[in-house]
C-alpha cells in the first residue's frame, strides 16, 4: 500500500458547506460557500478520509430554514482489500445530520420551491439592527418548541465543525425547556417582488441553558431552608437540578443563565456581528429578573476577547462602575500580604451583582478599566516605547497599588500551582504573569476603542445601536493617539 496517500483526502478541504436558495429563474443559487474549521470529531484525529480520489463532499443548507442535503462525488473509489476499505461517508455523517439530509438532490431542490414566501425564523423577534447598510434580526425560541428543535437539529453539525471540542446538546430529553436558542439572520428585500417580501439568510446562533439556584436564606430564616450551598465562585448559591410537582412556574425561579454554544458562520465573520449578538443576549438576561448571573461555558480565546470588550462597554454605562477607584491613600507594606483595602470591596461586589457578571470575569474587566484610568506616564502600553514626562511618586504609587491588585487575583486563581514554588520563584512568576496581563489589557483596550468607533460609524441614521441606546457623540478612545496594537466563530471584529 505504498500509494495510500493518493487515496486519502483532507476532510477540512474536502467538505464544503453551502447556503443555497431558490433562483428566480428556477433551480438553486449559491448564497455562500465555506469550509469547516475542525473535522477531527467527525472524521478522526488525522482529519483524513481514506478510499477516494477526486472526492468532494457538498453539504448544502437552505439559507432560510437550514434544511440540509448531503452530496458526495468522486472520480475513483478504493476497492476493498481484506478489512481495508473506503470510508462510508454517509454512515459517518448519519449521527451528525437529520434523516432529511440524505434525500436525493432533486427532492431537496423540489422541497425548497415550496417554502412559504412569508417564512420567518421560529420563535419571536428580539431585535433588529443595521450594520454597513445591511439589516439583521435576532430571534429567540425555546428548545421545547418543535420548530426551534427542528432548526437546531439541522444546524447542530456546525458545533463540532467550528467549536473545538464542541458537542451536541440533547434535543429529546425532559429538560429541553431549559434551553433558549438565539438565531441570527440577515434580512434581505426580495428584488422585483411586488409585495415587498423579505428573505432570510442564516448567519449564526447561540444556545443558553438555565440553571436553577438555591439562594442562601436570610438569617434568621423565615422558614426552614430545603437546601443551601456555597457556589464555588461566589454569590452564596449553587447550580442545582430541580424537580417540583404540581402547578409551578419554574421560569420564575432564580437562575444562572449560561451561554453554551456561540457561532457566527464564516461568510458573516468580520462584520461585527459577534459582539452585536452577544450584546443582545446579555441585555436579554440582564433585564430578566430571575437571572442572578450570566456565565459562559468553556470559552475559547476569541470569545474571551469579544466578551471582555463587550462587558467593558456595558459596565462603563453604569455610573456605579465608573465611580469605583483605587484608594491611593493606602500604604504598601514592605513585607507580608498585599493590602486588602486597595478598593472598596463592598462597593465592587454591589456593582458586580447588579451587572450579573460572574466574579472572575467582573474583576478582570474592572482591572482593565482601572488600568485605562492610570496616569499616562505609568499606564502600561503595547507601544514599543513610552514617550512623555517622567512619572511622579504619587503616580508610581497608584500604579503599584493597581499591580498589587492584579497579582492578588492571579495568585488566588492559581494558588495550588504557585504554592508549590519557592518564595523567590513565586514572586518572579507572579511578576511575569502580571506583565503579560498588562500587555493583554492594553491590546484589548485598543481594540475596544476601535470597535466602539466602528459601531458608531455603522449605526443607522437614527443613531441607534444594537442594544437600543443612543450613541454618544465625541466619545474618547481608551488609549492615547499613536499607540498601536484570533478570531474564530466568536468573531470580534
Amino acid at each position: 500500500m505504498s500509494a495510500d496517500d493518493t487515496w486519502s483526502a483532507n476532510s477540512n478541504d474536502t467538505l464544503v458547506l453551502s447556503l443555497v436558495a431558490p433562483s428566480e429563474t428556477g433551480g438553486l443559487k449559491t448564497v455562500a460557500s465555506f469550509h469547516p474549521q475542525f473535522t477531527y470529531t467527525v472524521f478522526g484525529e488525522d482529519e483524513q478520509i481514506f478510499g477516494y480520489q477526486g472526492l468532494n463532499i457538498n453539504l448544502r443548507f437552505n439559507a432560510s430554514d437550514m434544511r440540509p442535503n448531503l452530496g458526495v462525488t468522486y472520480s475513483k473509489k478504493f476497492k476493498a482489500i481484506g478489512e481495508t476499505e473506503a470510508a462510508n461517508i454517509n454512515a459517518i455523517l448519519h449521527d451528525c445530520l437529520p434523516e432529511v439530509a440524505f434525500q436525493k438532490g432533486k427532492e431537496f431542490e423540489a422541497a425548497l420551491q415550496h417554502i412559504p414566501a412569508d417564512w420567518t425564523p421560529p420563535g419571536e423577534l428580539v431585535t433588529s439592527f443595521t450594520s454597513d447598510k445591511t439589516t439583521y434580526e435576532v430571534w429567540k425560541g425555546n428548545l421545547a418548541d418543535l420548530a426551534v428543535n427542528q432548526l437546531v437539529k439541522r444546524i447542530q453539525i456546525l458545533v463540532p465543525l467550528f467549536i473545538e471540542g464542541g458537542t451536541f446538546i440533547p434535543l429529546d430529553e425532559p429538560d429541553t425547556d431549559r434551553w433558549t436558542i438565539f438565531f441570527l439572520y440577515e434580512k434581505r428585500l426580495v428584488l422585483g417582488a411586488e409585495d415587498n417580501r423579505f428573505s432570510y439568510i442564516f448567519a449564526g446562533y447561540c444556545t443558553v441553558y438555565r440553571f436553577f439556584l438555591f439562594r442562601a436564606p436570610p438569617t434568621p430564616p423565615a422558614s426552614p431552608p430545603r437546601a443551601a450551598a456555597e457556589e464555588h465562585n461566589g454569590g452564596g448559591s449553587s447550580e442545582k437540578e430541580l424537580s417540583l410537582g404540581g402547578e409551578f412556574d419554574l421560569s420564575q425561579l432564580p437562575c444562572r443563565s449560561r451561554i453554551s454554544q456561540f457561532i457566527v458562520i464564516p461568510p458573516f465573520q468580520g462584520k461585527g456581528l459577534g459582539p452585536r449578538l452577544y450584546g443582545v443576549i446579555f441585555q436579554e438576561y440582564y433585564q430578566y429578573p430571575p437571572t442572578f448571573e450570566i456565565t459562559v461555558e468553556d470559552p475559547n480565546e476569541a470569545f474571551d476577547d469579544m466578551r471582555d470588550i463587550a462587558d467593558l462597554h456595558f459596565l462603563r454605562e453604569l455610573p456605579e462602575f465608573n465611580a469605583l477607584h483605587i484608594d491611593t491613600g493606602v500604604k504598601i507594606p514592605k513585607d507580608g500580604m498585599a493590602p486588602a483595602n486597595i478598593m472598596d470591596g463592598q462597593a465592587c461586589e454591589a456593582v458586580r451583582r447588579k451587572a450579573k457578571i460572574a466574579p472572575r470575569q467582573f474583576y478582570r474587566v474592572l482591572e482593565m478599566h482601572l488600568m485605562s484610568k492610570l496616569p499616562e506616564p505609568v499606564r502600561p502600553s503595547i507601544a514599543p516605547e513610552k514617550l512623555g514626562v517622567d512619572a511622579t511618586p504619587a503616580q508610581e504609587h497608584e500604579y503599584k497599588l493597581w499591580r498589587l491588585m492584579v497579582k492578588k487575583r492571579i495568585y488566588v486563581h492559581n494558588k495550588d500551582a504557585l504554592g508549590q514554588l519557592e518564595l523567590g520563584e513565586r514572586i518572579e512568576k507572579l511578576g511575569e504573569t502580571a506583565s503579560s496581563v498588562e500587555f493583554d489589557f492594553a491590546r484589548l483596550l485598543f481594540k475596544a476603542a476601535a470597535q466602539k468607533t466602528r459601531l458608531l460609524e455603522s449605526s443607522g441614521a437614527d443613531g441607534m445601536v444594537s442594544n437600543g441606546k443612543r450613541k454618544v457623540d465625541g466619545e474618547e478612545c481608551d488609549l492615547p493617539a499613536g499607540k498601536r496594537a484570533r478570531v474564530e466563530s466568536a468573531e470580534e471584529e
